[in-house]
């Protein structure tokens, strides 16, 4: 039986140093690293398939434990996730976003045996990474075969001049698919623009907001606008690019504000600051 790989994900030390002390004795999990926000966790997920998260309620970066359970149950794959907290209220939340445990500090070996039983009979075994072939349903090709085949030098020049051409103007610039690459469990998904919604900024991130959904990505906030400016995006805010063929509503606010409404769901409310309100009317003819 092969051990999990967890990560431990929180933002104090004492914390994680005691519960990788613990963890070590269980001869059913490995940790493999620590991370103090969501953000190295994600990016460490990227890398690493692991199976299973022992992360706090509240990390370091404004995303939370929570939020960041959130964004992972958007993934087809993830790892089982089991939350480290000081206090029972977040208990009832975390069950809710499908955790399967929740230890409440300070715990103690006997706890962790308890935890770990939980753990075995939700995550499955993890099968021997050898060969090229996975087995299993991923996705809406899994009745399909996959064929790998190795490519020579020459094959891939010529594979490589062939994708150019396809994707090239008359030999100028490369064509704009009018889809945005976002990757997530290792996989490139392209979303395409008409389904954005509104891009929101944060730190040197940005979350990338469809009507279903909501992506983490890479990408800053000035390069997306660059990219989607022509595609009808303006930005309406220093932290927010909106799609403006999903504005369905320009709300009055008191002192001189304005939102934005868009269509959805969920009723997403955007803030416009006030030297953009012009710009921003010219643009839908206002």
């Amino acid at each position: 039986m092969a051990k999990l790989r967890a990560l431990i994900i929180h933002p104090s030390p004492e914390i994680r140093a005691k519960t990788r002390r613990l963890f070590y004795t269980a001869p059913e999990i490995t940790i493999l690293g620590e991370a103090v926000s969501s953000f190295e966790a994600l990016e460490l997920l990227e890398h690493i398939p692991y199976d299973v998260f022992l992360l706090g309620t509240e990390l370091e970066g404004g995303v939370s434990g929570l939020e960041l359970a959130q964004i992972l149950n958007q993934r087809k794959q993830r790892p089982g996730l089991v939350f480290i907290a000081q206090e029972e209220q977040a208990a009832f939340k975390a069950f809710e976003l499908g955790a399967l445990d929740y230890l409440l500090w300070p715990f103690d070996g006997e706890r962790i045996k308890t935890t770990i039983a939980r753990i075995r009979r939700i995550v499955p075994d993890r099968p021997p990474v050898e060969g090229s072939r996975f087995s299993g349903s991923d996705g809406p090709f899994s009745e399909e075969e996959t064929l790998h085949l190795a490519l020579k030098d020459d094959d891939e020049d010529r594979l490589l001049s062939a994708l150019r051409h396809a994707w090239d103007r008359k030999g100028g610039r490369p064509l704009d698919i009018e889809k945005l690459p976002i990757t997530q469990d290792g996989r490139m998904y392209l979303i395409p623009y008409n389904q954005i919604v509104f891009v929101e900024a944060y730190e040197d991130y940005s979350y990338v907001h469809t009507t279903t959904q909501k992506y983490l990505t890479s990408y800053r906030l000035k390069n997306l606008e660059e990219r989607l400016r022509a595609h009808r995006f303006f930005r309406v805010h220093r932290k927010y690019l909106v799609n403006l063929d999903m504005v369905t509503e320009i709300a009055s606010m008191p002192g001189s504000n304005f939102m934005l409404r868009t269509v959805g769901r969920k009723k997403i409310e955007l803030p416009v600051s006030r030297r953009r309100i012009g710009e921003l009317k010219q643009l839908l003819m206002l």
